[in-house]
């Protein structure tokens, strides 16, 4: 499973989270397999402002993602995931991408509830 947090740095695990999933500078992808964190990757993210909401979905989408953890995001993005068969879960405390992925690995993570999609 690959999982996918956005965050404002190329600093994998340790990374401080995006508090906008469009405009996060870099995506920390975790490779799970059977519970375990075996891979940790740094992804570039694309220009919100020169390719769009729809350009960062799509970039977010060829990175081959099962999953995505967002402190949230509006209603376009989550049905483009959604649609593509990636699960979106919504978690909205934790600053750190590492701290983030060991609350989803021990299911202290929840889905996003479409209706907490922003508005915006």
């Amino acid at each position: 499973m690959r999982i996918a947090i956005p965050v404002e740095t190329d600093q994998g695990l340790d990374a401080p989270r995006s508090g906008h999933f469009g405009h996060a500078a870099y995506f920390t992808i975790a490779t799970v397999e059977n519970g375990e964190v075996t891979a940790v990757e740094s992804v570039k993210n694309v220009e919100h402002d020169e390719c769009g909401c729809g350009g960062v979905i799509q970039h977010a989408l060829d990175q081959n993602i099962d999953a995505i953890i967002a402190t949230g995001m509006g209603m376009p993005p989550y049905s483009r995931f959604t649609a593509g068969g990636v699960a979106v879960y919504a978690e909205r405390v934790t600053p750190i991408a590492g701290d983030v992925l060991k609350k989803f690995l021990a299911g202290e993570v929840e889905p996003m509830d479409p209706n907490a999609a922003c508005r915006h």
